[in-house]
């Protein structure tokens, strides 16, 4: 693959996505979101604005830049803070809550569109946020001798940039600015190839989870459906791990405590199913508000924006994902609160998982009898589960403040 291919690619997937819109309402609100975004960012951005910008593909990466936003924010008053999202998913969640000043889609990375929008933006830092590339934007950024910063970012041997095919890209890496890598091995990668502006940072998304310990975390309606027992958190869940806990929940081991899912499909019809699927009694979110959550021992999250606080009541925690291609998703959240994390095998791609089972601050489980056992012997044993969630907040605590690393950067810079 080259630019061009590259280019035609951008084009096929905008096509693709307004196509797909009139079938798909994430693919819809794609669409609608990117819809002006020029005229909206020249209403935003005046042409004597000091900005910076950031730019993240979703609600993860948002959170894991986030520690930096509030930094920048006071250590340039002066500035806009400016952010785009690729991802619908991430973009709705904190469109209304948002910590920047100007929140906006990412545009289509063609070379025209990109080259418009770093005019009307005209940034005087740009940060992206783990390993969101886009290779025109990249382009425009860097003809303008925009200083370009990669934070918390990944790299493994099989992306393409390591690869003969992805020399081409690797032309324009070569003039980021600087790279703040999480591990040796992505500064060893990108050392390989030739590309030597890198720091080991570590994940600001540390940051982040340490910051949940200093916010209010009291949900009412939680204490209330919690009482006395030992309460189970499975957040992000897929189809795989509802299985799993509908098989434990409608077993014999279900006992003596009480079960909040958080599932990762936010369907409707998805949580009425689920729903019906479990024997004992079981209460949606959306429907708390006319019941006593202490009556029922299933309660289902059918809303966004509050599983950090609800991770805050947890005896026990599982993280969904672990038996999905994508792997295992934030295993940090229940971690700082002192809470056992348990999930399914597919991890290795996720360093903090990785780390945290080697830490012993988590449990991997594979197969349905692993998970009933794990949750049997942390149901019974209350000993056990203060030793593993605390091991599993010592590792979050140990972290060193990457936030930091970076905002020494900027005075290098500027």
């Amino acid at each position: 693959m080259n630019s061009f291919l590259y280019t035609l690619g951008i084009y096929l997937l905008g096509i693709g996505m307004k196509i797909a819109s009139f079938f798909h309402p994430k693919a819809k609100l794609w669409i609608r979101g990117r819809k002006g975004v020029f005229q909206k960012i020249e209403r935003e951005i005046s042409h004597n604005d000091l900005v910076i910008w950031m730019h993240v593909s979703s609600l993860g990466e948002y959170e894991q830049g986030l520690p930096l936003l509030i930094a920048l924010r006071k250590k340039f008053p002066e500035y806009k803070l400016a952010v785009s999202f690729f991802s619908p998913s991430g973009y709705e969640v904190v469109k209304n809550k948002c910590f920047a000043d100007f929140l906006f889609y990412l545009s289509l990375d063609t070379p025209s569109q990109a080259k418009k929008l770093i005019e009307l933006l005209h940034p005087s830092y740009t940060i992206f946020v783990k390993y969101d590339f886009w290779y025109n934007v990249l382009q425009a950024l860097i003809s303008k001798n925009i200083p370009t910063i990669f934070i918390s970012s990944v790299f493994r041997p099989d992306q393409v940039y390591f690869k003969p095919r992805g020399k081409w890209f690797v032309s324009i890496l070569k003039k980021v600015t600087h790279f703040f890598v999480q591990d040796n091995n992505s500064k060893t990668l990108l050392n390989s190839i030739d590309i030597q502006q890198v720091t080991i940072s570590g994940d600001t998304r540390f940051d982040r989870v340490k910051m949940l310990l200093k916010q209010n975390n009291y949900l009412d309606w939680l204490s209330i459906f919690k009482e006395n027992s030992t309460l189970i958190v499975a957040g992000s869940t897929w189809k795989e791990d509802d299985e799993l806990l509908k098989n434990f929940i409608n077993s014999t081991f279900f006992t003596n405590c009480k079960i909040l899912i958080a599932p990762h499909n936010m369907n409707v019809d998805y949580f009425q199913r689920l729903r019906a699927e479990f024997i004992p009694k079981t209460l949606l979110f959306s429907e708390i508000k006319d019941k006593n959550p202490a009556d029922y021992q299933i309660l289902i999250l059918d809303t966004v924006g509050i599983l950090t606080k609800v991770y805050s009541y947890a005896d026990i925690s599982y993280v969904g994902g672990g038996f999905g291609k994508e792997g295992v998703h934030n295993v940090l959240e229940p971690a700082i609160f002192a809470s056992p994390v348990i999930y399914g095998p597919i991890y290795d791609k996720f360093i903090e998982a990785v780390e945290l089972l080697q830490y012993g601050g988590a449990v991997i489980i594979h197969n349905q009898n692993k998970f009933n056992e794990i949750l049997v012997e942390l149901l019974a044993n209350k000993e056990k589960r203060i030793i593993i969630g605390e091991k599993a907040k010592e590792y979050v605590i140990s972290k060193p403040d990457s936030v930091q690393l970076i905002l020494d950067y900027f005075d290098k810079i500027q």
